[in-house]
């Protein structure tokens, strides 16, 4: 059964909104774990506009399943990780000024850069997840430049779901392959929700997490963060 990472971000930005400490960040993240989530994920921008840099070391004190870090490598952004050793930092190619994530690492292009990287972060013990498309080249490039595990970013898949389910997760039915017979993780992530989840974790052999946030806590408007929590798990059961 694929892990669930909840992503919180969108819990702080509601925080965020009005300046004190309501909701509680860490306690959603106790919360869902109490619920059944097997993780915590976080991606600190640089306008801090949800998860601030100072949120990271209260999280990682109480967080007691998997602490994942996401983030584009610049040097604030590596210091962070480094001071607090997650379990998992993904590394994605995102700008200052993005509004989300919406594609993944060349990782030919990028090689010696990521290899530097994923170095600096293997010595602190740190697994390390690449954000890529489905793309096989990618795939193997990620390989290549030493990272533990793939995320593979499912906006289009998600987008194109309800029209051609089956031509949406092709190509990630084809990288996963690829990916188990050359021993990379894998991991997905990116506007997965309740109605695409399972067709999603179905097809995907080999899924070893799904990172969500925007979805569930949306989800959690309606349902109640444990009702919620405990749906997307059922969908990946």
């Amino acid at each position: 059964m694929p892990r669930l990472s909840v992503n919180i971000n969108k819990v702080a930005l509601i925080r965020n909104s009005r300046g004190g400490n309501l909701p509680d960040l860490v306690q959603v993240a106790k919360d869902c774990e109490a619920f059944g989530a097997q993780g915590i994920t976080v991606h600190p921008r640089p306008d801090e506009r949800h998860i601030r840099y100072s949120d990271i070391p209260m999280l990682k004190e109480i967080v007691t399943t998997e602490f994942n870090i996401e983030g584009n490598p610049e040097p604030r952004f590596m210091d962070l990780v480094l001071k607090n050793r997650p379990h998992q930092c993904t590394l994605v190619p995102d700008s200052p000024d993005q509004l989300t994530s919406d594609a993944g690492w060349d990782t030919v292009k990028n090689a010696a850069f990521l290899k530097d990287v994923i170095a600096r972060f293997h010595e602190a013990n740190i697994r390390v997840s690449l954000f890529v498309d489905p793309v096989e080249k990618m795939v193997e490039g990620a390989k290549a430049v030493g990272a533990d595990r793939i995320e593979f970013y499912t906006g289009p898949f998600a987008a194109q779901f309800h029209d051609d389910p089956e031509g949406a997760v092709a190509p990630h039915t084809r990288c996963a392959i690829l990916a188990n017979e050359i021993g990379i993780g894998i991991n997905a992530g990116h506007d997965l929700n309740l109605d695409n989840l399972r067709f999603y974790q179905e097809n995907v052999p080999g899924l070893l997490e799904v990172s969500i946030g925007h979805a569930l806590i949306s989800d959690a408007l309606y349902y109640g963060l444990r009702n919620t929590v405990q749906m997307y798990l059922e969908r990946l059961g």
